[in-house]
């Protein structure tokens, strides 16, 4: 029985390119009708809304457009902008079925009806509801001079992605030929696209010979591609290709290729390979100093024995000889302390590459399983299990992505590079944006959160830095819930001189041994730091970038009932 290709690769780029369609007429024409409601009404929230979407900042068009729906003084004009700049938003965070909602609301006869069927045409694809997509995309193919020639071939592949969802290939295979005599001869990465795109129309209608050249033909073109993406799934298609015809060591060939390019062990040996070289080059460095520091020794040595047997008298050998002992002593102390600034650098670097290796062991190993349990249901045509195994191998790879991003981190702040800069911040939206950032994995681990804002104020922090503690803190109180729980998000003032926050769940806590430990790295170095003990680089960098903006982290937890995480940071005047 043939295996169908997936379309996994073609969903990717649907949603790339389906934010990029831009009439700019129909949008000034927004812009205008809002900016008129925005110096009548002066709304703020409105005004903010409309100001942050024309900005791109779309987290915060979000934010402020959901207020300014809850107004009860909105007419009708004004909740249809206001509905579709949510919806924009919403389809920007890939919360499809909010946009949905938003957008199918909008009044049918509103002067923003253009717009409306562009976005609905996008979320219609993501919700895999490809009928209606037609319906709004086709709408959009009768005002074609609303867009440039990129539009246009964005609006084709839309449409021939549907078409090939709803099995009429003839169709499909018509606008992805338009798309394709729209790309331009130097666009590489769009023709590798194209044509693997008209080869899987071909393919899903039997019609191997039209089909095969194509995938072959984008497999050699990837080869000499950058886009890692490409050569992936332009490896797999043909693994799949030739399991189909019976040529399964060709078959076994691709699908090693294609696992090379996904494998995420060998980046990290090459990492840590080109990691070594740099420091043997560092270290060579220094002896080369160091030797040539040791032939000055000499050379200065044999100046003083000189004065010492020269004429030149007690008085002028006394002043020559402390003047190159003031020199050598200044040189020596030199250095000393540039041995001393390398070992700990070396020190720092051993540290890291122990927490790579050994907090990676685990990950690599289940990616690897979930690898091999793929290959087994992709031999066994299992989508369930096929679907099960990417899950999972996707909630793995998240939990590396974060580690790797803490040993980026504390790399950055070990060497001075990363840009700190102290400045006066409203507490509150600084909280706020973290948790809008983790809105959609707290509802994916069935997580109920809870905020409770006493009181807000001004701090003097260096707002990346403190965004970087919260994510850590929040990953931790989600990553360690026993099944469902809640997290209570709490703010206010405890004295005149410190604001603080504290993030408390309903976790499996922390014994009483590890709290003790984890609240001393207040007043432990890096070179102290023993690894065996059970503690994490995420609480050390967190420990390090709280007390780098002169706040207090604090920890107080009871095994199995929940842990609770206090930030103090200093207060401005408010």
């Amino acid at each position: 029985m043939k295996i169908i290709l997936t379309f996994i690769f073609i969903l990717n780029f649907t949603y790339s390119i389906s934010q990029s369609i831009r009439p700019k007429s129909k949008l000034n024409d927004l812009y205008r009708l809002s900016h008129g409601i925005c110096e009548e009404s002066k709304d703020e929230n409105f005004c903010l809304a409309l100001e942050y979407y024309k900005s791109d900042e779309l987290d915060s068009c979000y934010i402020y457009s959901s207020k300014a729906l809850l107004s009860n003084n909105i007419n009708e004009t004004k909740n249809d902008i206001l509905k579709y700049l949510l919806g924009s938003s919403a389809l920007h965070k890939e919360i499809y079925q909010k946009a949905y909602e938003n957008l199918i609301s909008i009044s049918k006869n509103s002067s923003i009806d253009f717009l409306r069927n562009k976005q609905l045409g996008s979320v219609c694809i993501n919700l895999k509801k490809y009928k209606e997509a037609i319906l709004y995309l086709e709408k959009l193919l009768t005002k074609v001079d609303n867009f440039d020639s990129i539009a246009i071939r964005e609006v084709y592949h839309n449409l021939g992605l549907c078409y090939v969802h709803t099995k009429e290939y003839d169709k499909a295979k018509l606008y992805f030929n338009k798309e394709f005599t729209l790309i331009k001869k130097n666009d590489t990465s769009s023709i590798i696209r194209a044509k693997m795109e008209l080869a899987n129309v071909y393919y899903n209608q039997y019609l191997d010979d039209d089909a095969i050249p194509l995938f072959l033909e984008s497999y050699n073109l990837s080869k000499s591609f950058s886009d890692v993406e490409l050569k992936q799934n332009s490896a797999l298609n043909m693994a799949v290709v030739e399991r189909n015809r019976k040529g399964y060591k060709e078959s076994v060939k691709y699908y090693r290729e294609y696992i090379m390019w996904k494998d995420s062990i060998w980046n990290r040996d090459r990492i840590i390979e080109l990691a070594d070289k740099d420091k043997e080059i560092v270290v060579a460095q220094k002896d080369s100093e160091i030797a040539i520091q040791e032939e000055k020794l000499k050379t200065q040595k044999v100046v003083q024995k000189g004065l010492i047997f020269g004429a030149s008298g007690l008085l002028v050998f006394l002043g020559f000889l402390a003047f190159f002992y003031k020199k050598l002593q200044k040189k020596n102390s030199l250095i000393t302390q540039q041995k001393e600034d390398l070992a700990i650098a070396n020190k720092t670097k051993n540290y890291l590459f122990s927490v790579v290796s050994h907090d990676l062991r685990s990950p690599m190993n289940t990616i690897k399983h979930q690898h091999l349990q793929l290959k087994k249901h992709i031999e066994n045509n299992n989508l369930e299990g096929i679907k099960e195994a990417n899950n999972s191998a996707i909630t793995v790879t998240e939990s590396t992505s974060h580690l790797l991003n803490n040993v980026l981190h504390w790399s950055l702040e070990q060497n001075n590079q990363m840009v700190f800069e102290q400045k006066e911040y409203p507490f509150k939206p600084i909280v706020e944006h973290v948790l809008y950032d983790y809105e959609n994995l707290i509802e994916a681990n069935d997580v109920e959160i809870e905020t409770n804002y006493t009181k807000n104020s001004l701090i003097k922090a260096d707002r990346e830095s403190l965004k970087i503690v919260l994510r850590n803190l929040l990953d931790n109180s989600v990553k360690y819930m026993n099944g469902q729980g809640k997290i209570t998000i709490e703010m206010g003032v405890d004295s005149e001189s410190y604001a603080y926050v504290s993030i408390q769940d309903t976790g499996i806590g922390i014994s009483a041994e590890r709290l003790a430990k984890i609240n001393s790295l207040k007043d432990v170095s890096i070179d102290k730091i023993n690894r065996s003990e059970g503690v994490g680089l995420g609480l050390i960098l967190c420990q390090t970038l709280v007390k780098k903006n002169k706040g207090i982290l604090s920890f107080d937890s009871e095994e199995g009932k929940g842990t609770k995480v206090t930030i103090q940071l200093p207060r401005s005047e408010d």
